[in-house]
């Protein structure tokens, strides 16, 4: 066999080590060069930490329009401060004083009606404008654009056309109250008409938003179970109660916490409803908001302190109406989860 190799200019295969012995090193892992070396570090670089800068001017942003500004007011609303003094250490002072402060509480108390009155009619009609909308209607685009106007109307313009409309002496309102033989309301210096007229102006104006909100997640609601309950000889009405209220129930809650956040953060609106008193909220103060007394704290007297502890109540309540729209949510998990799991065992036995 070594006669017929060495003949035909073959080379022999290489001889098994004897046992015991150490096996030949393998080829050493070369080192990369320097241009590919770099690439892997830009390629590392480039997957940690671009996304990181990706998002870094959001957070640089809410820093410093966000989180500082909200710690400072937390850390004014602990002082004495008045326009272009020197901050005075008080404590809770500022929150003591709220709390025996007779105009805090009437614009808690008008915060919390002019809600009220203009959000349960305005998410009310914006479900019923969305179940509307969301059959097949001759012009629906047309009609999904126009519900969606008066949110895209300036609030001062829309707020000053309601104000000539509800004036007390030539507004139209009255006068269609005088031709229905009722007399003449005074909505500005009222106590329950201004609320109206406010909530009024705030209804019109967010009642397509909500609309098109609910119109968007009854789109979303699987058409076969409308086809199940059509078989089963409910009605549309009672397909909407059983149907489509419970498949959008995560929807509604959203829209109420909105809503919620909104009429706390009420200010636009009645201040150029009152006019010359309107940051007063009237001239009775019968309808300050909890933001028109903290402008009025503020800007108004110079008390920064006191319209800062303002700010934070505002806060605090906002967060008192998201804790409960939490626990409502799981609430309802839990029950349904418990219905899905009492309904499998029924369907195993």
């Amino acid at each position: 066999m070594a006669t017929s190799v060495r003949a035909t200019g073959g080379s022999a295969p290489p001889a098994a080590p004897a046992p015991g012995a150490d096996a030949a090193p393998g080829p050493r892992r070369q080192r990369p060069s320097g241009r590919s070396g770099r690439r892997s570090t830009l390629y590392r670089l480039d997957l940690k930490a671009v996304p990181y800068l990706l998002v870094a001017p959001f957070f640089l942003t809410f820093a410093a329009f966000g989180f500082f500004p909200l710690v400072y007011t937390g850390w004014l609303s602990l002082h004495r401060v008045e326009l272009g003094g020197v901050p005075q250490w008080k404590g809770t002072e500022n929150y003591s004083a709220l709390a025996t402060s007779e105009f805090f509480w009437n614009a808690l108390a008008n915060t919390f009606t002019i809600g009220v009155i203009s959000t349960v009619p305005q998410l009310l009609m914006a479900l019923g404008l969305a179940h509307l909308l969301n059959y097949k209607l001759r012009g629906r685009a047309f009609f999904r654009v126009a519900v969606l106007a008066p949110y895209a109307t300036s609030i001062a313009a829309a707020t000053l056309v309601f104000a000539q409309l509800f004036n007390t002496d030539y507004g139209l309102i009255n006068t269609v109250l005088g031709w229905a033989g009722f007399g003449a309301v005074d909505w500005e210096s009222s106590k329950w008409p201004a609320q109206i007229a406010i909530s009024v102006i705030v209804t019109w104006r967010w009642t397509g938003y909500n609309a098109l909100i609910y119109l968007a997640a009854m789109q979303a609601v699987s058409q076969d179970l409308y086809e199940a309950a059509a078989l089963d000889g409910a009605s549309r009405w009672r397909q909407f109660l059983n149907v489509t209220i419970p498949s959008i129930r995560p929807t509604i809650l959203f829209t109420i916490v909105v809503s919620t956040i909104g009429a706390t953060q009420l200010f636009g609106e009645p201040m150029l409803f009152g006019g010359s008193v309107g940051i007063s909220g009237g001239s009775g103060n019968q309808f300050q908001t909890l933001s028109l007394l903290m402008y009025e704290k503020g800007w108004v007297t110079g008390a920064l302190g006191q319209a800062s502890a303002i700010a934070w109540v505002m806060l605090l309540l906002l967060l008192l109406v998201g804790g409960l729209q939490a626990l409502v949510s799981r609430s309802h998990r839990n029950r349904d989860r418990s219905r899905a799991d009492r309904a499998r065992t029924k369907a195993g036995s």
